[in-house]
């Protein structure tokens, strides 16, 4: 509401009253790791052996996480981790509450009257609903793009700088640069850089929504949320869009909601599958986390019948 020569980040941040602080680069950045020279005398089948890449960091790491609006639990009991500089995709039928727990990522939910959260979501180690947690500095750093492009009624130079600017940014030659490396990182740069003071609403739909994107890089966030990003876009703005998300996850951590299952599949590195559950006293119907996994393993070999049966077509 998310360059090449000046990577937005490179240190791991925690949560203060104060908003985010740095608290230095990831364990071992920096140094580089000599594989010794394998013993020819060895077999061969014990030296082709390859060792499994570690795991990436843990961004977010969320246990029983449910979401109530008044009295009402709309998610109940999500536990995930999230891996820094992967996509994760959120899959599931209408009403499973994929968008619900997206907004709990960067508090928006807040926003909400009625909306409370139980359980914990942590970034880096801090818990984000924690009472000395500055909401305000959240969002700064964990950014959103919504389902429908919602550039502002401004030039697109304005749309990019209006962040910067809120965070204090003044001098023109800073705002300038930002804006170019927004534009750039955007894959929007070369299509708009003649009529930067043109008016926003008179770009394509894929357009406005890749400016949205600039928008969210230009205050320097570590997390992308992408709510249906491409549900507004045709198919050639939707590919736009996918092939700058899997380009720009070298820099973010990027967690989208789709009801496209194989956007899902091309583009996320994990997913998770939700689905509702009814309670047949009342009728009332609770979101829930059937299974999250590698996307690999949940379209190819999930774990969960209910998973099989969605991803099948056999509901949803």
């Amino acid at each position: 509401m998310t360059d090449e020569e000046q990577p937005p980040m490179s240190t791991d941040a925690v949560v203060t009253p104060e908003g985010l602080v740095p608290t230095g680069g990831l364990p071992g950045a920096g140094t580089v790791s000599v594989a010794p020279a394998p013993d020819l005398h060895e077999p061969l089948a014990a030296a082709s052996v390859v060792a499994e890449p570690e795991p990436a960091p843990v961004v977010f790491d969320v246990s029983d996480l449910s979401v109530f609006y008044g009295d009402y639990r709309a998610v109940r009991d999500v536990s995930m981790r999230i891996r820094r500089n992967e996509i994760t995709g959120f899959i599931g039928p209408s009403g499973c509450g994929k968008t619900t727990v997206l907004r709990c990522f960067n508090r928006m939910n807040d926003l909400i009257e009625g909306a409370r959260v139980q359980g914990r979501l942590d970034y880096h180690g801090v818990d984000l609903y924690a009472p000395d947690v500055n909401a305000v500095e959240v969002r700064r750093r964990i950014g959103m793009v919504f389902q429908k492009p919602n550039p502002f009624p401004k030039s697109i130079y304005d749309n990019v700088a209006y962040g910067p600017r809120i965070a204090g940014t003044r001098k023109r030659s800073e705002l300038d640069d930002i804006v170019e490396r927004s534009l750039q990182r955007a894959a929007l740069w070369d299509e708009v850089k003649d009529r930067l003071k043109s008016s926003a609403l008179g770009m394509s739909g894929g357009q406005q929504q890749r400016l949205c994107i600039a928008r969210a890089i230009a205050v320097d966030p570590e997390v992308i949320l992408m709510d249906e990003p491409c549900s507004a876009l045709d198919p050639i703005a939707t590919a736009r869009i996918e092939d700058l998300m899997k380009e720009i996850k070298t820099d973010y951590t990027i967690v989208i909601v789709t009801h496209n299952m194989q956007q899902a599949a091309r583009v996320s590195d994990a997913t998770a599958f939700f689905s509702t559950e009814v309670n047949p006293d009342s009728d009332v119907r609770t979101g829930l986390l059937v299974e999250f996994d590698r996307t690999a393993t949940i379209f190819s070999n999930p774990h969960d019948q209910r998973t099989e049966n969605y991803i099948t077509g056999r509901f949803g």
